[in-house]
């Protein structure tokens, strides 16, 4: 499996609302930076086929991470959104590769076996597209996995975009996919920024599989804790906590 797979490793960001200079995925959970927790999950999945994706701080992010072994890197010079991320790292993954996993940089939880699950549901499957999903029971602040009347992935609505009745949506997308590299490099550029944010959302090429009768799946999670992802102090200890927890 290892040589068909990719991990693409979206770790660009700055998060401001860390309150701090520094780049989000360098904040330290339980001693480490945090994007060392997502390598060593990739690892475990793609061997060397892994892409980091950075941009603020690139030169420390790539220094920290060149620690845990060798690894391909593609710099984000503005950060224009997820889409737009893996856009900078489609020419950086290898010939090889016919499938990418997308991780985010701030989910230290995150296992290998839950990956390995999505990527055997999505080969066995035949898909373009899988998501992994968890059900919340207050699912606010999350994009919503909006299907269609018979059951299928039509969309990804982010918060800011949804309307009353997807807000009512408990299922959500955790930022995690595995996609047929094909199909990606088709889909990224046909993404448009007019959304409330102005930014170039990966999600979108859920609608574009959608209309295009792309083949596409959900994979739903067992432990939602897994999945969080660190934006603020306040969530960064909580997950320090489960990280402790779980030793």
């Amino acid at each position: 499996m290892n040589t068909k797979i990719a991990v693409v490793i979206l770790a660009a960001g700055l998060g401001t609302r860390m309150k701090s200079n520094k780049a989000k995925v360098l904040h330290a959970v339980c001693g480490r930076p945090m994007v060392h927790y997502v390598v060593e999950t990739a690892q475990k999945v793609a061997g060397s086929n892994v892409i980091l994706v950075v941009g603020h701080q690139a030169d420390e992010v790539r220094r920290t991470v060149s620690q845990q072994g060798t690894f391909y890197f593609a710099h984000q010079t503005e950060q224009l959104g997820t889409g737009h991320a893996v856009l900078c790292a489609l020419p950086h993954i290898p010939d090889p590769c016919q499938e990418v996993v997308i991780l985010c940089g701030d989910v230290p939880l995150i296992q290998a076996r839950t990956i390995e699950a999505l990527i055997r549901s999505h080969l066995a499957e035949k898909r373009d597209i899988s998501v992994l999903a968890v059900e919340l029971a207050d699912a606010t602040g999350y994009g919503r996995m909006v299907l269609d009347a018979d059951g299928n992935l039509q969309a990804i609505v982010e918060e800011s975009d949804a309307s009353v009745e997807q807000k009512r949506i408990r299922l959500i997308n955790t930022g995690i996919f595995c996609v047929g590299k094909q199909f990606l490099s088709e889909a990224l550029p046909k993404i448009k920024s007019d959304n409330a944010q102005g930014e170039i959302y990966l999600t979108d090429i859920i609608e574009i599989a959608y209309v295009d009768q792309k083949l596409m799946g959900v994979v739903t999670g067992d432990d939602p804790a897994e999945v969080t992802g660190i934006n603020t102090i306040d969530e960064l200890k909580n997950v320090e906590r489960a990280m402790k927890n779980r030793r």
